[in-house]
C-alpha cells in the first residue's frame, strides 16, 4: 500500500509542475501577473504567444501522460511488487493526481491552471480515440463561440459519454473522467460567471460567423 501511495503523491508532485512557470522563469516572466492571472496555457498564449504557449503545453500535456502511462508501472525500489489495487484503478488515480496537482500545484502555492493541459494527458495515455473525438469537440466549439473554457468544459463533459459508447480498455475510465469532468467544471467556475456576466473572452480570430453576427 506504500508503494500505491508514493505513486500518486510523486504523479500529484509531476502534476505539480507548472509549464507555464518553467517556460516563464526561462523567460524572465510570471503570466500570472499579466491577462486573466491563471497559469494555464489559455493565459500563456493570450500574453505571451504561439512558441511560449505550445512549450507550455507540452510539459502540461506530458506530466499527465507520463503520470498516467508511467508512473503506476514503476518499479520502487525497497517495494514491495505486489498490487494491493488494481492497475486500471492505479492507473485513473495517478492521472486523477497530476490533474489535482496541475490545478493546486504544491510549488506554487497551490495555485495553478485549470486541468485541461494534465487531462489531455491523462485521457491520451488511456483512451487516444477518445481524446482525438473531445479534441475535435473542443474545436468545433471554438470556432462557434470563440469561448476556450466553453470548449473544455463541453470536450469533458463529452468525454464519459464517448467512454460508455466505446470499450475502452480499464473499468475505471467511466468513473474516472465523470469526476474529471465534474472537477475541470469545477475549476472553470470562475469562466462560466464570466460567459453569463458577457465579460469572457474571446479569440475572435477563431470564430468563423462573429463577422455576420457582429454586423447585423
Amino acid at each position: 500500500m506504500i508503494s500505491v501511495a508514493l505513486k500518486i503523491i510523486i504523479s500529484y508532485l509531476l502534476g505539480s509542475i507548472s509549464g507555464s512557470m518553467v517556460i516563464g522563469k526561462i523567460k524572465g516572466v510570471d503570466i500570472r501577473t499579466m491577462g486573466s492571472g491563471n497559469a494555464g496555457g489559455t493565459n500563456a498564449f493570450r500574453t505571451q504567444g504561439i512558441k511560449f504557449a505550445i512549450a507550455v503545453f507540452i510539459i502540461d500535456i506530458g506530466k499527465g501522460f507520463v503520470s498516467t502511462f508511467y508512473v503506476p508501472h514503476l518499479v520502487l525500489p525497497f517495494m514491495s511488487a505486489e498490487m494491493i489495487l488494481s492497475v486500471d484503478l492505479l492507473i485513473v488515480l495517478c492521472g486523477m493526481a497530476a490533474v489535482i496537482g496541475h490545478v493546486y500545484p504544491l510549488y506554487y502555492n497551490f495555485k495553478g491552471g485549470k486541468g485541461a493541459g494534465a487531462a489531455i494527458g491523462m485521457i491520451f495515455a488511456i483512451a487516444p480515440l477518445i481524446m482525438f473525438i473531445a479534441i475535435v469537440i473542443w474545436l468545433i466549439i471554438l470556432l462557434l463561440t470563440g469561448y476556450v473554457g466553453l470548449g473544455t468544459m463541453i470536450a469533458a463533459i463529452s468525454i464519459p459519454f464517448f467512454s460508455f459508447i466505446f470499450e475502452v480498455n480499464n473499468q475505471y475510465f467511466l468513473y474516472s473522467t465523470s469526476l474529471l469532468a465534474t472537477f475541470i467544471i469545477f475549476a472553470h467556475r470562475s469562466n462560466i460567471q464570466r460567459i453569463i456576466k458577457g465579460t469572457e473572452n474571446r479569440f475572435e480570430k477563431a470564430r468563423i460567423f462573429h463577422r455576420s453576427n457582429d454586423s447585423d
